[in-house]
């Protein structure tokens, strides 16, 4: 809808008429209804609607160029997306959240079809059924997969579902007071203290192998593996947390899973993940989809909602959503979590990839990441200069020490079409965290480990 006092083929978009009233073509009001508004509000221009705000907090004055054809904008876009580096383009040893693994073609045939791509959130359970058992068997995935007895329908992403996790402990254990491990994301900790603040939850970092928590403690948070790549002995850690009556939340990689033991096996009470690795293509940020279960005596505080499978009157089996507690549904004071989506498309396609690698299927996947992994750190660490500075067991990333800066070896190598790791040195100097999956060839780590020796 175009303001009727302007012609269609006009420049800007947006034009001041003098008196500080705007016309535009994107907002479908014209100069004599904003003079209507502005007279009900007792003011004479849209100026004296900001005057409450400093100028140096306003937007400056927008300089936009003028409308472009369909053709032109195609162009435009296309060249700006040229721009940028296709995991295709050369090998990729990049990780630290985002994944590149293989993505069986099943995964995108489905999740494009109508009826689940133009699918929304399933309110009327007699018009969703194919949605809501798309999430029944999506949380009993989440539950097979971690081990542990009951999931919900989806988080934003693994760190908000971190957070939420956090939050969802000191509600069990009305304590007030969060322990994060030091080998957790820095990612994940930024999440979670911004997060707790509002709420007036402190938050502390605590040592990996002696976390030292004290009764006082809701939560001792986790990352298994860690954000380094590495195993860490997850069974002692939930005894350090419950032997003071905490609980303990886990961060977990998905992929990892096919050949470590879960972390409900290991005395878990509440486990996140990202869903990505799970047949989502690696992407700028998203969207993703977090994966939450805990055990079932804590269902009640569980945030987000819950897909259950019931029968009908006629003995039908039928779905339905069973628990929904967020403040969009139930009374704010009562509510867990202001989470509002389930992410329910990038759950069916984590729901088929799972389904269609099986058991066996995402044990030789984390085979091939754990082997390739192992290889790739073993040529590195007997290059000139080069170390793993971290001993223990990982899985498909490792941190290397390089003789110099991590972000000029990069760049070395990225003018040899390889993308390299991430420059960890604010943690660990001079230190690159590389990840390898079941897309690394042989011959990707050879070149990698060449190009290394040459670039350092």
């Amino acid at each position: 809808m175009t303001s009727s006092s302007q012609p269609q083929s006009q420049a800007s978009s947006k034009s001041n008429t003098g008196n500080g009233h705007f016309q535009s073509h994107y907002i479908p009001n014209t100069p004599d209804e904003q003079n209507k508004v502005l007279s009900a509000l007792g003011l004479s221009s849209i100026d004296e609607l900001f005057l409450d705000i400093p100028d140096s907090f306003r937007n400056p004055s927008l300089n936009l160029p003028g409308p472009l054809s369909e053709l032109e904008i195609q162009q435009e876009l296309g060249a700006l997306a040229s721009r940028n580096r296709p995991l295709a383009a050369g090998p990729s040893f990049l990780g630290a959240g985002s994944y590149h693994h293989f993505i069986p073609a099943i995964v995108k045939a489905l999740v494009t079809r109508g009826e689940f791509l133009t699918a929304y959130t399933p309110y009327q359970a007699e018009a969703s059924q194919g949605t809501l058992q798309v999430i029944f068997e999506f949380q009993t995935l989440v539950c097979n997969l971690f081990g542990m007895e009951v999931a919900n329908a989806g988080m934003y992403d693994n760190a908000t579902a971190l957070a939420e996790g956090a939050l969802m402990a000191c509600r069990v254990t009305k304590r007030s007071k969060v322990a994060l491990s030091s080998s957790l994301s820095p990612t994940f900790q930024q999440v979670i203290r911004t997060y707790c603040q509002a709420q007036a939850i402190e938050t502390t970092t605590v040592p990996t192998e002696n976390p030292g928590i004290d009764g006082d403690t809701a939560c001792l948070i986790v990352q298994y593996p860690n954000y380094f790549g590495y195993i860490e002995d997850l069974a002692k850690q939930s005894d350090a947390a419950h032997v003071e009556g905490a609980l303990i939340v886990v961060s977990t990689d998905t992929t990892a899973l096919g050949m470590f033991n879960p972390p409900g096996e290991l005395g878990a009470d509440i486990v996140t993940a990202e869903g990505q690795p799970l047949g989502i293509p690696a992407s700028f940020g998203g969207p993703y989809v977090g994966l939450f279960a805990t055990k079932e005596e804590y269902i009640r505080q569980m945030p987000s909602r819950l897909s259950g499978r019931t029968v009908d009157t006629h003995g039908k089996t039928g779905y339905v959503l069973t628990l929904q507690t967020r403040e969009q549904h139930i009374r704010r004071e009562r509510a867990t979590s202001n989470i509002c989506t389930n992410e329910a498309l990038y759950a069916l396609a984590a729901t088929v990839y799972l389904a269609a690698m099986g058991k066996q299927g995402m044990r030789q996947v984390a085979e091939l990441c754990y082997h390739k992994a192992h290889y790739a750190a073993a040529a590195i660490a007997a290059l000139p200069g080069f170390d793993l500075p971290i001993d223990g067991p990982f899985f498909q990333e490792f941190v290397v020490k390089c003789p110099e800066s991590p972000t000029e070896i990069n760049r070395r190598l990225l003018e040899r079409n390889i993308l390299g790791g991430l420059d960890v040195t604010k943690t660990i100097p001079d230190g690159m965290l590389l990840c390898v999956t079941e897309m690394n060839s042989r011959q990707d780590i050879d070149a990698l480990v060449s190009a290394l020796a040459e670039v350092a």
